[in-house]
């Protein structure tokens, strides 16, 4: 006489339970192929930026709670940067103020947070003023060298501060993308240079829209 094993039904059901559980998981942490025109800017993962602390003149520490809630475009440069620094945040100026020509008003869930990785040259009264040159609520923020260092490595952004070339005068050689977090504090993104505002957009309103359609829409 052949014993057949019984599966107890509490079992099978546990295990089904457990199965839907990893699927939602893995969905949720592995999304679904991005569209071809997103290839290149969204990331293969979504890793949570945590475990950092900047400081600014007009807007305090900022942490990873200062990420949640908005989608925050986060450059790193340099105040003495001669050209791609204030080119960049030009075009995100003007990025921005196409958003508001969409939209018909202010975005109040997105932000620009500027880094600077020089802060032996660069006080937060100084990153201050600057940013507003670009836009009164663009943040300047800074820290020291250790904790740039691996704010830095979760960004994947490279910097070198090179040799000097006079006396208090150096230049600083620095990852020039602009890196995409979502309002869940996941960097999702990063743009390539050349930067222009209306790429910017549409490659923004793709992301957005890309989320939302997935399933993916990061928590407020």
């Amino acid at each position: 006489m052949t014993n057949k094993r019984i599966i107890p039904i509490g079992s099978l059901v546990i295990g089904l339970i457990f199965g839907l559980v990893m699927l939602a998981t893995h969905l949720l942490v592995k999304p679904p192929a991005p569209p071809g025109e997103l290839e290149g800017v969204l990331r293969k993962d979504f890793r949570p930026i945590s475990g950092f602390e900047l400081q600014s003149r007009s807007h305090g520490p900022i942490t990873g709670s200062s990420l949640r809630g908005k989608w925050s475009f986060v450059f790193f440069g340099y105040l003495s940067c001669p050209d791609i620094c204030p080119n960049t945040l030009h075009e995100l100026s003007q990025f921005r103020r196409l958003l508001v020509d969409e939209n018909g008003a202010e975005p109040e869930d997105m932000q620009v947070i500027f880094i600077s990785v020089d802060p032996a040259r660069d006080s937060t009264e100084n990153l201050a003023s600057y940013v507003r040159h670009f836009h009164h609520s663009f943040i300047g923020a800074t820290a020291g060298k250790g904790a740039l260092e691996r704010l830095a490595r979760q960004f994947g952004a490279g910097y070198v501060i090179e040799a000097e070339t006079a006396p208090g005068q150096y230049p600083v050689a620095h990852t020039s993308a602009i890196f995409l977090v979502d309002p869940s504090g996941r960097l999702v993104a990063s743009f390539s240079q050349p930067h222009y505002a209306a790429t910017l957009l549409s490659q923004y309103r793709k992301i957005t829209a890309y989320f939302s359609g997935t399933g993916q829409a990061p928590a407020d």
